[in-house]
């Protein structure tokens, strides 16, 4: 189901033939990258929290890690991945296909400011092995995003 959403929003679109389908998963940012020959970087990880009653993703570069301190002064609470049934029931995504994208009614998407390292960044596209390259300002307007946030930080000795 999560897969065919997104693929009909961005048919709607007019960019359903961006989509990607890959012979081996992509359900983690490391086989992304290396199924796509790019840089783990460049995946536009997108992570599932709950936020009081409120599903909230975070997109951010693939190789970013959630800052417990500005998350906290962002949202007000304590960073709250939400559980593999809770995606499904408030997102409308599987684990490894989580994407902004095709999303359930009520979902608030924000984009981290880790993703402007890049030009073009490559999101799920609702399954374990679908992925589109969309641009900064794609993901902002196909996303929906409420705005930009900065709760994000590299691991130690990462290189872009």
């Amino acid at each position: 189901m999560s897969a065919e959403s997104v693929r009909e929003f961005f048919e709607e679109k007019g960019i359903g033939d961006r989509i990607v389908t890959l012979d081996t998963s992509s359900a983690t940012v490391a086989l992304a990258a290396e199924a796509l020959h790019i840089k783990e970087a460049q995946i536009a990880k997108t992570m599932a929290f709950m936020v009081e009653d409120q599903p909230v993703l975070v997109v951010c570069e693939g190789t970013a890690r959630i800052d417990n301190h500005k998350f906290k002064e962002t949202f007000h609470t304590k960073a709250k991945m939400m559980s593999a049934d809770q995606l499904f029931a408030y997102v409308g995504h599987e684990p490894g296909g989580v994407c902004p994208f095709g999303l359930k009614p009520g979902v608030d998407v924000y984009l981290d400011e880790s993703l402007k390292h890049w030009d073009k960044v490559w999101p799920a596209a609702g399954a374990h092995n679908n992925a589109i390259c969309v641009s900064l300002a794609e993901l902002e307007e196909y996303s929906g995003a409420k705005g930009w946030v900065d709760v994000t930080k590299e691991p130690a000795g990462e290189n872009q």
